[in-house]
């Protein structure tokens, strides 16, 4: 496979492989050994979804040093992680909602793991064989609610804070891509995969040992240094190299 996505016309949902600006329909199971067409689909009237449908989204935090400067915390010694609310995704194109206008709401650009196997306790060196693949993604974050509580869920969780997509790269190493996040056309976050403190495969295992990871689960790697607040009117786009980019508006 490369390119993965999911697509809707009309009542009809399908996955399909992107190639060169060509959509090919897949046939059977998007986790198994599926087929696709030899005849490309048009995009026309298609609506790209999210691109997979997990039953969990697990975030990590504070997973580049650079960021954990910013943020005045320590290094953590083993990975920081907690649960998103699944109704916070949306896809490439949509608009992320500040719930409290009133409240400092930030941008996270974020690399996103999605897992192809139901995977428990693996080892490091065994859990790229559980990884279908890797997308981009945004831990939208309400600063103010954040800041007053000790855990992060809540801030983390309103609707439309995990823009998503828009396809999956199957075919990628994750472990040297450059990340970037355009607020209105100006760089503000920059960096490098290579910078995770813990990574792909070693957040796999750690998180695996504790929680039984299923096909199309999601786990956010997390987010560089560079963060910042959103307003109504934004246009944020996530750029990570290899990868399309994702981009979304704020309302």
């Amino acid at each position: 496979m490369a390119a993965i996505g999911r697509f809707q016309k009309g009542e009809d949902i399908f996955y399909a492989k992107v190639v060169d600006g060509e959509l090919y329909r897949l046939r059977g199971d998007v986790f198994g050994s599926p087929s696709f067409d030899k005849k490309p689909t048009p995009f026309k009237g298609l609506r790209t979804l999210i691109p997979v449908v997990p039953s969990k989204i697990i975030a990590v935090g504070l997973n580049y040093a650079d960021h954990a400067r910013e943020t005045g915390k320590p290094l953590p010694k083993e990975p920081l992680i907690w649960f998103k609310a699944t109704t916070s995704l949306i896809p490439d194109g949509s608009k992320i909602e500040i719930p409290f206008p009133n409240h400092r709401t930030d941008f996270e650009a974020e690399m996103a793991i999605v897992i192809g196997r139901r995977v428990r306790n693996v080892t490091p060196a065994a859990a790229a064989r559980y990884i279908f693949g890797y997308t981009s993604a945004q831990d939208v974050s309400d600063r103010t609610i954040q800041n007053a509580e000790s855990q992060w869920a809540r801030a983390k969780s309103f609707d439309t804070f995990t823009p998503l997509g828009p396809y999956v790269e199957t075919k990628i190493d994750p472990h040297d891509l450059t990340i970037q996040l355009f607020q209105n056309g100006q760089l503000r976050q920059n960096s490098n995969t290579s910078q995770l403190i813990f990574n792909c495969f070693q957040l796999v295992s750690f998180i695996s040992t504790n929680i039984t990871l299923l096909p199309g689960d999601i786990i956010l790697t997390g987010t560089p240094s560079g963060v910042g607040p959103i307003e109504s009117g934004d246009r944020l786009e996530v750029r990570i190299q290899g990868l399309a980019p994702l981009v979304n508006t704020v309302k």
